[in-house]
């Protein structure tokens, strides 16, 4: 792990536990953190928090005081993090279901949401579904139990999954690496039960012999700043195919 993140990492929890005292039970690195994926610049910093109860509004509030970025500054572009009650967290369902959601960093835009239903249904309502899927594969616990025991795995993935893919199609503009590259997640997840990072995702697709092996290499190389965004009407297209493929009977 990188080590300013770890020391940030471990300011975090204490900075939580002083907020939460013993309704804290668990805290989680997610993401690139867990999936030892971090690329300095570029990755977010994505943490879990668990409590046993619900939180109050005065507590939420404090806890986003607490752990914005103008507060506790975030050595990456940006700190994700969700709180989870821990029967939310093990009800293997693909709501919601969090208390409270934080992004905040240098080089992202402040969000506090303290219910569910604050979030935009245009933001993706799925993210969290994948989020708790991945945690309980990967999730590396910085306080509490495992994190294959704070967190079920998700009883009926495939609609979150469809539902991140048809997100990506839909955005307007220049198609991202990060869009190609998540279908070839999403693909990896359904073909061989495993979640990857994004980059080793894109090679597992390419081994696969997919046709668009080609197309994923730019995207490799683009994200490590290797070479050029890839072509839109061809990133649009592998897009489709692979929702095509989850949405397959």
């Amino acid at each position: 792990m990188d080590a300013d993140v770890g020391r940030y990492l471990d300011d975090l929890v204490r900075a939580a536990r002083d907020v939460l005292g013993d309704g804290l039970i668990g805290a989680y690195a997610a993401g690139s953190v867990a999936l030892e994926a971090y690329q300095p610049g570029r990755s977010d910093v994505d943490v879990a928090l668990v409590c046993v109860s619900p939180l109050t509004e005065p507590v939420k509030r404090e806890l986003v005081a607490r752990l914005r970025h103008e507060t506790l500054p975030c050595p990456a572009r940006g700190l994700e993090l969700v709180v989870y009650t821990q029967d939310n967290a093990r009800a293997g369902t693909a709501e919601p279901g969090f208390e409270v959601e934080l992004n905040t960093g240098a080089r992202m835009n402040f969000r506090a949401t303290y219910a569910p239903d604050q979030r935009p249904p245009a933001d993706g309502l799925f993210w969290y579904a994948l989020d708790r899927s991945i945690l309980h594969q990967h999730g590396l616990a910085l306080l509490g139990e495992p994190a294959a025991d704070a967190f079920a795995e998700i009883r009926d993935l495939l609609p979150p999954l469809r539902d991140a893919l048809a997100w990506w199609l839909a955005l307007p503009g220049p198609v991202p690496d990060d869009a190609v590259l998540g279908a070839c997640r999403s693909l990896t997840r359904v073909r061989h039960g495993v979640w990857l990072d994004k980059i080793a995702a894109g090679r597992r697709i390419i081994a696969d012999g997919d046709p668009d092996a080609d197309l994923i290499a730019r995207c490799i190389a683009a994200r490590t700043g290797d070479g050029p965004p890839p072509d839109p009407a061809a990133s649009r297209a592998f897009q489709r195919r692979a929702l095509a493929e989850l949405n397959a009977p």
